[in-house]
């Protein structure tokens, strides 16, 4: 088997943070002591997935304002904000401030084009502007602009009592090291790198080129990462985090493995050609002990090349699922990969 090229520096995991309609409070904080677990633990990050006008985080910038005040050092990141959504200036404003707010642990991932459904949200969402707005990568050249603080108005100074700047305040000066994008395309990921911005790949790519029968998702992962550093200043130093779907059954009960199996065995359909218009190509998830969880890892091209993950927690179980999936990540499958808690 072929050994890891990258020994793994850091490990975090990335939740959706899922809550019923009719107990919100309880979702999210599930989300927040789950965080709080990962911190215990040792991870390195915890990410927040971005739902809109659905039953999981809608403002992950203020979960992790909340959870900055229950932890002192995990990192904490959102995988991704659709910035669609959002409006550049008031989000670089939110994100600067949460990051001072947890001492300089938040880890923005951000992501382009139009918002899900926008036909029926447009109305909502933009009633003056909706067939002006650009989703376009100058959306993250704004917010990057704002983040590392360039101006934002030709006004500053004092005007009567009050004091004016003309860039973001409060400014933080790490953040913009710490920007992330999420991409699943060569076009993006050479943006991403000329942009000097982090890079974030996950379960998801678009195969591009790949005809019939003859595609690899690893392979073509690989080709994404390879052609970010190309393009990136820092090149092979560049920063990428994976996140895959793995489910570690070490600890669990054979209650849950059938569960973890049944709902890997539902999504298996969707990996084994690309899906809709824009030709998706979905990775497996990988259900099994730690050390099946490795050996699998240390097989695939894309995993050689990265040292960090985010491994991604699915979507629809228990609170106790997640803390038995992230125990076993943190004691069992971290180790067998080469990652040292920094605890």
């Amino acid at each position: 088997m072929p050994p890891t090229s990258r020994p793994l520096r850091k490990l975090g995991f990335l939740t959706i943070g899922l809550f019923d309609e009719a107990d919100p409070r309880r979702g999210h904080e599930s989300t927040l002591e789950i965080i709080e677990l990962g911190e215990r633990l040792g991870f390195d990050s915890a990410w927040l997935r971005h739902r809109h006008l659905q039953y999981g985080i809608s403002s992950p910038v203020a979960v992790m304002a909340a959870a900055s005040q229950r932890t002192s050092r995990i990192e904490l990141g959102t995988a991704v904000i659709p910035l669609g959504w959002e409006n550049p200036l008031r989000l670089a404003e939110d994100l600067a401030t949460v990051d001072v707010l947890s001492g300089g642990r938040v880890n923005p991932g951000v992501s382009v084009g139009p918002p899900m459904h926008y036909e029926q949200v447009k109305e909502a969402l933009y009633p003056d502007t909706a067939d002006a707005e650009d989703f376009s990568y100058e959306r993250v050249r704004r917010l990057l602009a704002f983040v590392r603080g360039e101006s934002a108005t030709r006004f500053s100074g004092v005007e009567g009592f009050e004091t004016f700047s003309d860039h973001v305040q409060p400014h933080s000066p790490g953040l913009g090291r710490r920007m992330w994008y999420g991409g699943g395309s060569l076009g993006s990921a050479r943006w991403a790198g000329e942009q000097g911005m982090n890079f974030l790949v996950s379960s998801v790519v678009k195969a591009e080129g790949a005809e019939g029968p003859d595609f690899d998702f690893a392979e073509i992962q690989l080709s994404h990462i390879r052609a970010f550093r190309a393009h990136h200043p820092d090149g092979e130093n560049a920063r990428v985090s994976q996140g895959l779907v793995v489910i570690p059954t070490d600890s669990a009960t054979p209650e849950q493995r059938a569960r973890y199996e049944e709902y890997a065995a539902k999504r298996t359909p969707r990996t084994t050609s690309p899906q809709g218009p824009a030709r998706l190509l979905f990775a497996p998830d990988i259900v099994g002990t730690s050390e099946e969880i490795a050996e699998r890892l240390r097989a695939h091209a894309a995993f050689r090349e990265v040292d960090e993950v985010a491994f991604a927690l699915p979507f629809t179980f228990e609170h106790e699922d997640y803390v038995q999936i992230l125990t076993d990540m943190a004691t069992k499958l971290g180790p067998a990969l080469g990652w040292r808690t920094s605890n």
